[in-house]
């Protein structure tokens, strides 16, 4: 079972890249961050048209979520995190699918720091932790996928001192993800390759991804009731140097059945 990630930015703007990716792979789960589209805008139509069932959260111009399923529909279970009724931002999709949990998210940038954007990510982070310690203690086959907007360590990026007073790299978000990990969840792709530098996303900026300047922040996360199913992993990295790509690379890992 091949189960993916990937921060598209913008759904709608770039479907023809989002299709051409799925055709190439057919990832059996394809988690999405970042459509920046309405509900009512999302792309129902071609992604079914493409052999995937789908339920989102979509938002106005920013965030939102999907989960798509080949050849059958996800199993709603949860559209938000628990703990803050009142957040509109559309950051967190959950779903069954052919007996497994799948949690996609898209964890808050936390850009400009220190300051209210921050102080949001912090709290979003103790929501996720909060919630995945549940989710634990039930024992349930879960996996959680997505741009965490987290750099875990120094190791998962290219340059940190590029990068020092960025939300992404603070102390306090990376204690969160510890504290995260620390549950019991496996961090597919460190677990598989602990020794190889690895990115999924390149900025746009300064020449990022022509210089392999990147850092590693979409993750997939496994609950230890299906850690030991883990065979594959890797990052889809020729998508990100296509023309009209987003600067995020397709994230995988292969399941045992």
């Amino acid at each position: 079972m091949r189960i993916a990630t990937f921060n598209v930015n913008g759904v709608n703007g770039r479907l023809p890249r989002l299709l051409e990716w799925l055709e190439e792979t057919q990832p059996d789960v394809a988690c999405l961050q970042e459509l920046k589209a309405p509900q009512d805008k999302f792309p129902k139509a071609a992604i079914e048209k493409a052999g995937y069932g789908a339920i989102w959260a979509g938002q106005s111009r920013w965030n939102g979520v999907a989960l798509l399923a080949r050849g059958c529909e996800p199993v709603e279970t949860r559209r938000c995190l628990p703990g803050y009724p009142s957040d509109e931002q559309a950051r967190y999709i959950e779903g069954a699918v052919n007996g497994l949990l799948i949690g996609c998210l898209y964890l808050p940038n936390g850009n400009p720091q220190p300051g209210p954007k921050f102080d949001y990510k912090l709290a979003w982070m103790e929501r996720l932790n909060d919630y995945a310690a549940e989710l634990i203690e039930a024992n349930v086959p879960v996996v959680l996928a997505g741009d965490y907007n987290v750099v875990a360590t120094d190791f998962d990026i290219y340059n940190p001192r590029s990068w020092l007073k960025d939300a992404l790299l603070q102390p306090e978000s990376r204690e969160a993800y510890t504290r995260l990990l620390a549950q019991g969840w496996t961090d597919a792709l460190r677990h598989l390759f602990p020794d190889e530098p690895i990115y999924t996303f390149w900025d746009y900026f300064r020449n990022a991804w022509a210089r392999n300047a990147g850092l590693r922040i979409d993750h997939l996360l496994l609950s230890p009731s299906i850690a030991s199913r883990l065979r594959d992993a890797g990052v889809d990295r020729e998508v990100r140097g296509r023309e009209g790509a987003s600067d995020h690379a397709p994230t995988w890992i292969l399941l045992d059945d």
